[in-house]
């Protein structure tokens, strides 16, 4: 990605329980991302970090947001929910771990694995919640060296 391009934005209202629009966000960033040729491999991580918080929110919450950001340093994604918040993130970030509803995993979704994933995708990652209240994700995946070593 040549380093003068300008910061590319994408921004979508998620639904709590709205399954049919899943994927659309991640969809929109990987076609972004594709455009600008960014490397497959980073493609990649960011659609499946992308996918599995959009997933979060359809399964857990009643509605949130997802913010892309892609700068020539980085793809920065911000997810955040109006929803139950979790009460031990430790736990929740333990594959297999899962507080999704039956009728959620029936449907093949909610196997425990969606934070580690998102985890394992990405360069720098921080999970804020609250209880009663809603989650934060904030998703970075660096292009550059030096953001690397700056952990930005």
């Amino acid at each position: 990605m040549a380093s003068n391009r300008r910061t590319i934005e994408g921004c979508f209202q998620l639904m709590g329980g709205a399954f049919a629009g899943a994927g659309a966000a991640s969809s929109e960033l990987k076609t972004v991302l594709m455009s600008l040729g960014v490397p497959q491999g980073i493609v990649r991580r960011a659609s499946i970090a992308a996918f599995e918080a959009e997933m979060n929110v359809i399964i857990h919450a009643v509605a949130g947001t997802l913010h892309y950001e892609v700068t020539p340093a980085k793809i920065h994604i911000d997810v955040t929910d109006m929803g139950p918040g979790i009460e031990d993130i430790d736990l929740a970030m333990q594959e297999g771990y899962s507080t999704a509803p039956d009728w959620v995993r029936e449907m093949g979704w909610g196997a425990g694995m969606g934070l580690p994933n998102i985890k394992r995708n990405a360069d720098a990652f921080k999970l804020d919640s609250v209880v009663g209240e809603g989650t934060t994700l904030e998703i970075n995946i660096f292009l550059t060296e030096e953001n690397y070593a700056d952990n930005t």
